[in-house]
């Protein structure tokens, strides 16, 4: 087991290398200067000249890419030339001195730097990421989870009730899930709940998990707010889910085992829970973890539809001011959850199936 572990991060890194690297030159070609758009319109060309030296984008584009990995790396070279572009070119970040390093500077043990926002001036990316992250997150983990419980239920439904009206019902709802796309369902889903039957549901059509009250002095937790974002963002892994239950569960029944449990005289409800569930659960497992991944990013059009201040949001403002520092860090930490999502996918595997 830990030398599959080891072999998988070592997989993980070198994709997450490539994952920067893309990340870099993809962002680097956009038209505009970064330099110029921080400054504003009535900058001077002296003003303009000392911002590109002091993010570094007066040198080449192959010094700036060893620099943006010089601030991600948690081991970083710092020039001792308190005006060379680095991480320590910000006075309030901090780090570990480990050694006195060769060509003019240092090594230091640090916490990756994203670098700071273009639009918001001394905010770095790592703190805004870390402001949004936790709502993404809560989103993600409720909408997975309303996935699981029912998707799971309704897939052992329809598997014991193979072709009848109840799992030819089950299948058209599960089908018409998976073709509508997130945002078209966000949309209906806000202006249907949140505003025609508001009445009656009491919920809204837009809101955070946490909003202030109306003397703006004290932050209040609205978990109404949660509920139709959580729902919307949940139901194409739904249906997915059901889908992939009732084709692994009636490939299950027919195994050897389960005709011997029925020879054994085991009741239905015996063979499904002690039998028939955990080995139908592989394929789960995989679309799981890779919607869950993917619904940090697929998050993006439901957050803003309804407001709900998570990195999915905070990305689609970024990309309206073109501020890149939020957009690349957001990119890769999603990247970063993504692999360590697959990894842990991996060990869940091996317990659950050691032939794995």
């Amino acid at each position: 087991m830990l030398k599959h572990i080891l072999q998988k991060t070592g997989y993980a890194f070198v994709t997450l290398i490539g994952v920067v690297t893309v990340i870099f030159f993809l962002f680097s070609v956009l038209p505009g200067d970064p330099a110029q758009m921080m400054l504003g319109q009535n900058e001077t060309e002296e003003q303009l000249q000392q911002q590109k030296a002091k993010y570094g984008f007066d040198k080449s584009i192959g010094q700036q890419y060893l620099y943006y990995l010089n601030d991600l790396s948690p081991i970083s070279w710092h020039s001792s030339n308190s005006t060379e572009f680095s991480f320590y070119s910000d006075k309030k970040y901090s780090g570990v001195k480990l050694l006195p390093f060769f060509w003019n500077g240092d090594l230091y043990l640090k916490i990756p730097y994203l670098r700071t926002s273009f639009q918001r001036q001394d905010q770095k990316v790592l703190d805004i990421i870390k402001q949004t992250l936790p709502n993404t997150a809560i989103l993600a983990v409720s909408s997975i989870a309303i996935a699981l419980v029912i998707g799971i239920f309704l897939g052992i439904i329809s598997a014991l009730r193979k072709d009848s009206f109840l799992d030819k019902s089950i299948q058209v709802l599960s089908t018409l899930g998976m073709s509508l796309p997130s945002f078209f369902s966000a949309i209906l889903a806000a202006w249907l709940f949140g505003f025609v039957l508001k009445e009656y549901t009491g919920l809204n059509m837009t809101g955070n998990l946490y909003e202030l009250d109306d003397f703006g002095e004290k932050r209040e937790l609205h978990l109404k707010n949660l509920i139709l974002p959580a729902l919307v963002l949940g139901i194409r892994p739904l249906a997915v889910v059901i889908q992939l239950m009732r084709s692994s569960l009636l490939e299950v029944f027919q195994q050897d085992y389960i005709r011997t449990a029925k020879a054994k005289g085991l009741n239905t409800y015996s063979i499904v829970a002690r039998h028939g569930i955990k080995n139908a659960l592989n394929p789960v497992v995989t679309a799981i973890s890779g919607w869950f991944a993917s619904m940090l990013a697929g998050a993006v059009f439901v957050e803003y539809i309804f407001g709900w201040n998570g990195l999915g949001k905070e990305i689609v403002d970024a990309l309206n001011t073109l501020d890149l520092p939020i957009i690349m860090g957001a990119v890769l930490t999603i990247a970063i959850l993504f692999i360590i999502i697959n990894i842990l996918v991996d060990i869940i595997y091996k317990l659950l199936d050691p032939r794995i």
